[in-house]
């Protein structure tokens, strides 16, 4: 199946969105008064296309690869760091796995593109490696289009495979060394935003740091100039766990299924997706705005609300996780809260 015979994503249909809007203003409470929490309910209620939705199985999965932009001057850390952070994740130890466990969530590990030789301590990770890293962008493009091509094609097959069946929420995340920049160059490119207002710390680089970093990206944006085709953006200035978590994003609407958006990075492969296929956005909640300061910028242009701000900028899906315990309440109040009528509580009247 090439990529351009993905199936179409079928947008959210509104049947029932009339009699779902009713259960939710007659719960026992003033019109509108539990706010995003509603808005959240209505969109899961009509993606399952049900009174009753339910939230089943709920996995993280988290995307690893390699840059090759690290070989200038754009993070702290070396780029061991991301093969390092896999092991953490494998063995429990990382801040996702901690959130992850304290809402019931399985965190799986997908190695899309590490510079790393695997052994066998690491059985349980995904390995869908489509080479050992990408190329450096200031130089070349990170990756050819067909890998482009192959990163997104097999994230989207990994949503579909059997294991995933029975799950109907995912929440996206990412590990890589490096992958702000990529993000950086890919949001630029797709909203027109310049990379000064994009480019931020990272994994925390002071003032003349990332003034180094912004020149550096200024001058890989100048070796293509403006290019507008998401294949294209991502194969010269892409990562491949950015194009692998797009394909799965696009992989899990096509499912009818809800997924949830992490942080500046896991929003460069929605935006991805969304140029691949718009219907996608009708299955994603944005989770979090990221203390990444072009996170902020780009939700603003794209008209984005997230549920929460609490100034997180780790990705791993940290922001998502925070996030998913006010979607189960959301779920849980459309499903388990008394209505005026059940209560024998006065309503207010005529609504309007």
């Amino acid at each position: 199946m090439s990529l351009f015979s993905l199936p179409k994503i079928s947008p959210v249909t509104h049947v029932l969105r009339d009699q779902i809007q009713q259960k939710i203003d007659t719960k026992t409470k003033p019109l509108g008064s539990l706010g995003a929490l509603e808005h959240v309910a209505l969109q899961i209620a009509e993606i399952q296309n049900t009174m009753a939705p339910r939230l089943h199985h709920p996995k993280l999965i988290l995307f690893a690869g390699d840059h090759g932009i690290t070989e200038e001057p754009v993070s702290l850390y070396p780029k061991d760091v991301t093969w390092q952070m896999v092991f953490n994740f494998l063995r429990g130890g990382a801040c996702a796995n901690v959130f992850a466990k304290h809402s019931g969530i399985t965190v799986e590990v997908v190695d899309a593109g590490v510079d790393h030789d695997w052994d066998e301590s690491t059985n349980s990770l995904i390995n869908r490696k489509v080479r050992k890293g990408t190329s450096n962008f200031l130089k070349t493009s990170a990756m050819t289009l067909e890998e482009a091509k192959l990163s997104v094609k097999t994230g989207f097959e990994l949503i579909c495979e059997s294991q995933y069946k029975e799950t109907n929420v995912f929440l996206f995340g990412e590990m890589g060394i490096g992958n702000t920049s990529s993000a950086s160059m890919i949001l630029s490119h797709l909203t027109g935003i310049p990379l000064t207002k994009l480019v931020g710390k990272g994994t925390g680089l002071q003032k003349e740091g990332k003034e180094a970093k912004l020149q550096i990206l200024e001058k890989a944006f100048q070796r293509t100039g403006k290019l507008t085709d998401p294949m294209k953006i991502l194969s010269e200035f892409g990562g491949f766990e950015i194009g692998m978590m797009a394909g799965s994003m696009l992989g899990a609407a096509s499912n009818q299924k809800l997924f949830l958006v992490d942080g500046f990075i896991t929003t460069a492969a929605y935006l991805l997706a969304f140029h691949l296929d718009p219907n996608v956005k009708d299955y994603a909640i944005f989770s979090h705005v990221s203390d990444e300061e072009g996170h902020i910028v780009v939700l603003d242009h794209l008209q984005i609300r997230p549920l929460l701000k609490l100034n997180l900028r780790l990705g791993e899906g940290s922001g998502a996780l925070a996030a998913y315990p006010l979607i189960e309440l959301s779920v849980k109040f459309l499903n388990e809260m008394a209505s005026f009528a059940d209560a024998g509580v006065s309503d207010s009247g005529e609504r309007v």
